[in-house]
């Protein structure tokens, strides 16, 4: 396990297989983290396989009083990709979200995505709705953050805003089909996804092998 910085965050990166060629990163759903053995979900990819731990998950750092959102997210995955190179990335609940997000944002570095089952996956309403009032949340220091429980199950996922990261990856990443849906629970945003043309509906397995040959 590795570091690397985020602002004032140090993020985990795992190596879980050390191997050559084109990485497999691996996002956990959430309120969980990178497992300590390599999944057998991941047994044929052929390269190296990796894991990030996500703000306040695992053994990156939690932050004081929350302020977590997708985007935020989002930025882990771009330093850790700063970090270790063009990717294909596999995202699990909360983690496939923050797949798509990534792959219209940085489609040269991220080789395919490929978006799985896993808590977290259907986020908060579909558009903005009044503020909360909440009582403080207790801060222990350790992960997983209750904040990042709290704020991220309630991030709003319009379909629309997914389908808009869709169409960056197509047009951007040279790939005629850059993302996978994988995932059996298809919430609005997910079934969206799943629904364009240029994306795959495929099992896991055939999610991996579709680009593990891609360049």
């Amino acid at each position: 396990m590795r570091f690397v910085r985020h602002h004032h965050v140090d993020l985990a990166i795992h190596e879980l297989r050390i191997g050559v060629g084109r990485p497999l990163l691996t996002l956990h759903a959430l309120g969980a983290c990178t497992p300590p053995v390599e999944s057998v979900w991941t047994a044929s990819w052929p390269g190296p396989v990796f894991g990030l731990d996500f703000t306040g998950h695992g053994s990156s750092t939690v932050p004081v009083g929350g302020g977590y959102s997708a985007e935020l997210l989002m930025g882990d995955v771009d330093t850790a990709l700063a970090d270790l190179g063009p990717c294909t990335i596999l995202g699990h609940g909360l983690g496939a979200y923050i797949a798509l997000l990534i792959a219209g944002a940085r489609p040269r570095l991220v080789r395919g995505a490929i978006l799985a089952d896993g808590s977290g996956v259907s986020g908060g309403v579909p558009g903005p709705s009044s503020s909360l009032v909440v009582e403080s949340l207790p801060h222990q220091g350790t992960a997983p953050d209750p904040w990042a429980r709290f704020e991220l199950s309630r991030d709003p996922r319009p379909a629309d805003y997914a389908i808009s990261y869709v169409r960056q990856a197509v047009i951007l990443s040279g790939l005629a089909s850059p993302i996978a849906v994988c995932a059996r629970w298809r919430p609005g945003w997910l079934g969206a996804v799943a629904e364009d043309p240029a994306v795959l509906d495929v099992t896991l397995a055939e999610g991996l092998a579709a680009f593990a040959g891609v360049e």
